[in-house]
C-alpha cells in the first residue's frame, strides 16, 4: 500500500497567501503599490511577491509607534512582559509555519529553524526577568545632597534585521527595545522577508496597535527609517559597508541618534597541537554554522589556523567529516545543508573559490554544485582550502558562504598577529588542553566574544559583540538592555535634619 505524500510546504504556506505589512495595527501594502519578486533558492522559482515601502510608509509607521509609546510606556514592566507571554504562546503554535517559511524564503534546512523558532522562547522570557531586575545607582558625591539615576526609553527605535537567521532576529531582536517602553518600526532584509511578515500577524494579536510596526523594501525603504527626524534609536545587524552607509546617514540626517551595528566577521580559529583532534575538528565544522545557515553567518570561525606538527591531519579529518553532510532542498526533512540566500550570492560565493585556487591555496574538497539537485537552486558544495595565506583573498576577506580556510603556523606570535591582522573583531575561539595557554592567548586575540574548546554559540546574558568594523555596541545582556534606555541624574539638595525636626515638634 503506498505511502500518503507529505503536503507540499509550498502550497500550504506561500501559494494563495497574501504578505502584507503591518502599521499601526492594520495590515496594508505599500502606498506606491511597488512590489518585490521571492524566488525559491532551492529551486529558483517565484514563489509571490512583497511589498516595497516608500517614504510615506516609513512615515507612516514611524508616527504610529510614536502615538503609541506613551501608553505602552506606562504599562510599566509588568504590563509589557504580559504582552511578551501572549506573543510567546502564539509563537509556538505557529512553530511549523515559521519555520518553514525561513527554509522556502531564505534556503536554511528547516530542521535548523525550527530550532531558531524554539530559541526564540528563551529570550521572550529571559528578557523580561532582566528587565524586572534593572535599578538605578545612588552616587555619594556630596554631603547634604541626594544624587540618583533614572532611566526612559528613547521613544520609537528603528530596527533592520539580517537575512541569515530571519525568524530568529524578527523576534529576538527587538525585544530588549520593547520591554524597556519603546514602540518599534522593524524593517527585515529584503531577500527573506516572508517570515517576518507571517510574524506581524501574531505581533499585532500579542501587542497594542502601532507598538510593533514592520515594513518591508529595499535599500531606500531603510533610508527613509535611518533619516527618519522621530527615530532616536537605531540598531542594525549586517554587513560592513551597510553598516557604515547607516552612520553616514544617520549623522547627515541632521537629528542625534544612538546606534548599535552588530556587522561582520571573518573569524579566527586557533588550533594548539595537543588538543584531541576529532572534538577539534567537529568544532571547526559547527563553528561555520554550515548545517544552520550555509557559513552565512557573522560569527563563522571561517580561518582556521592549525599547529603545523597536527596540520595534514587536521585537514585530512575534515575534509572527510564534510563528506558526511547532505546538501539539498532546504524544505527536505534529510537535508542538512541548504542552498544559499540568492543567485547573485552564489556567484559571489563561487568567485571566492576560484580566487583561492587562482592564488594558489589548495581545494581539498567542494566548492562546485552538488549533482541530482533542482537546476535553478543556489547550491554550493562547502568548499575546505588549505595553505591559504593571508594575503589571498579568502584568506582576508569575508566569504559568507561554505568556504573553510586552514591556515599552517608554527611560531605563537607570528600567529597571533595573523589572527589580528585584520579590521575585523566580531569571534575568535582557542583550542588547547592547556589553561594557560587558553587564556593567555584568548586575551591576545582583537575579538569581542573569544569561546575557549567552543565555537558559536550564544549564551543570553552574556554580551555579544565585536571590535573594528565589526560594530559597535553589545547585545543578548543588560549592556543591550541599558543601551535602549536615556539615562538622567536627579540631584536633591536637602535641608538640615535638625531645623525640620524643631520645626515639627516646635
Amino acid at each position: 500500500m503506498s505511502q500518503p505524500r507529505s503536503p507540499d510546504p509550498i502550497a500550504t504556506h506561500v501559494s494563495g497567501r497574501e504578505f502584507k505589512m503591518l502599521i499601526a495595527g492594520k495590515f496594508v501594502d505599500g502606498a506606491e503599490g511597488t512590489t518585490k519578486e521571492v524566488f525559491d533558492p532551492s529551486t529558483g522559482a517565484l514563489l509571490t511577491e512583497i511589498p516595497v515601502a516608500c517614504a510615506a510608509d516609513v512615515a507612516a509607521a514611524v508616527a504610529a509607534a510614536r502615538d503609541a509609546q506613551p501608553a505602552w510606556e506606562a504599562l510599566g514592566v509588568a504590563g509589557r512582559s504580559a504582552c511578551f507571554g501572549r506573543f510567546a504562546d502564539l509563537l509556538i503554535e505557529n512553530r511549523e509555519r515559521l519555520a518553514m517559511l525561513d527554509a522556502i524564503d531564505c534556503g536554511n534546512p528547516v530542521k535548523a529553524m525550527r530550532l531558531d523558532v524554539d530559541l526564540c522562547r528563551a529570550y521572550l522570557e529571559g528578557w523580561p526577568a532582566l528587565a524586572q531586575s534593572m535599578n538605578g545607582d545612588v552616587f555619594p558625591a556630596s554631603p547634604g545632597n541626594l544624587h540618583y539615576t533614572a532611566h526612559r526609553p528613547y521613544g520609537v527605535v528603528g530596527r533592520i534585521t539580517a537575512f541569515n537567521h530571519p525568524v530568529m532576529f524578527a523576534v529576538t531582536r527587538p525585544l530588549p527595545a520593547l520591554i524597556t517602553g519603546n514602540t518599534l518600526v522593524m524593517k527585515p532584509s529584503d531577500e527573506t522577508s516572508l517570515s517576518t511578515l507571517a510574524l506581524a500577524e501574531l505581533f499585532a494579536e500579542a501587542f497594542p496597535p502601532g507598538v510593533v510596526n514592520i515594513v518591508t523594501g529595499d535599500a531606500a525603504s531603510g533610508d527613509a527609517l535611518v533619516t527618519h527626524r522621530d527615530v532616536k534609536r537605531l540598531a542594525f545587524t549586517g554587513s560592513v559597508s551597510t553598516g557604515l552607509l547607516i552612520q553616514r546617514r544617520a549623522a547627515e540626517s541632521g537629528h542625534v541618534k544612538h546606534l548599535s551595528l552588530e556587522l561582520g566577521g571573518k573569524n579566527a580559529m586557533v588550533v594548539f597541537p595537543d588538543v584531541d583532534l576529532d572534538a577539534a575538528t567537529e568544532g571547526a565544522i559547527y563553528g561555520m554554522n554550515l548545517d544552520v545557515c550555509q557559513g552565512q553567518s557573522c560569527g563563522s570561525n571561517s580561518r582556521i589556523l592549525v599547529h603545523s606538527r597536527i596540520y595534514d591531519e587536521f585537514v585530512a579529518t575534515m575534509a572527510a567529516k564534510l563528506g558526511a553532510y547532505r546538501v539539498g532542498v532546504a524544505y527536505d526533512e534529510s537535508t542538512d545543508i541548504g542552498p544559499v540566500v540568492s543567485r547573485a550570492h552564489r556567484k559571489r560565493i563561487i568567485g571566492y573559490v576560484e580566487s583561492g585556487v587562482a592564488e594558489g591555496a589548495t581545494l581539498v574538497r567542494g566548492g562546485g554544485r552538488p549533482s541530482g539537485l533542482p537546476a535553478g537552486g543556489n547550491f554550493v558544495e562547502p568548499a575546505l582550502f588549505a595553505d591559504v595565506t593571508p594575503k589571498m583573498r579568502i584568506g582576508r576577506e569575508e566569504i559568507f558562504g561554505p568556504v573553510l580556510s586552514v591556515f599552517r603556523w608554527d611560531n605563537y606570535d607570528s600567529m597571533i598577529a595573523e589572527a589580528n591582522g585584520l579590521d575585523l573583531g566580531l569571534t575568535a575561539s582557542v583550542w588547547t588542553n592547556d589553561l594557560d595557554v587558553a587564556h593567555k592567548t584568548a586575551d591576545a586575540l582583537d575579538a569581542g566574544y573569544v569561546w575557549v574548546n567552543d565555537s558559536t554559540r550564544h549564551y543570553f546574558g552574556t554580551p555579544f559583540g565585536g571590535s573594528g568594523n565589526s560594530g559597535i555596541g553589545r547585545e543578548e545582556s543588560p549592556d543591550e538592555l541599558l543601551s535602549y534606555l536615556e539615562q538622567k541624574v536627579v540631584h536633591t539638595r536637602l535641608g538640615d535634619p535638625r531645623s525640620a525636626l524643631a520645626r515639627m515638634l516646635g
